[in-house]
């Protein structure tokens, strides 16, 4: 058996490690342009919601499109496995620390239904 290879991590920043300071040069906003593309999809705002049931529901992934964003919805998440699924968010939201892990596993462990797959896509469009 060889010995492994490992790759070396680059060093990344959070948004509190960044701070955005005035500099020598002046650019006017008309003179700047922010297009972002991905894979041929060029989005006017380089914003990206997180696949995250917290964050991106049908109505948050169309907004996003219509500010220039993308937000990209978990189709493996709650969006798909209930009919209202902002009941169950607010379960998870309103328990207790003690409480909450059981209710993920409760949550969570409903089947993805397939009509919902596709009512989701349509309530985005």
């Amino acid at each position: 058996m060889g010995v492994p290879q490992f790759k070396e991590i680059r060093r990344a920043y959070g948004f509190d490690e960044v701070a955005i300071a005035p500099g020598s040069v002046t650019i006017n906003p008309e003179m700047t342009n922010t297009d972002f593309s991905v894979d041929g999809i060029t989005l006017s705002t380089p914003i990206l919601g997180s696949a995250m049931d917290a964050v991106a529901s049908p109505k948050f992934a169309s907004t996003m499109d219509g500010l220039g964003g993308m937000a990209v919805m978990n189709l493996e998440g709650v969006q798909t496995r209930y009919n209202n699924p902002d009941d169950m968010l607010d379960e998870i939201v309103e328990a207790s620390e003690e409480s909450v892990t059981g209710i993920l596993q409760k949550v969570y462990s409903a089947p993805i239904r397939e009509e919902l797959v596709g009512e989701r896509v349509q309530e985005i469009k």
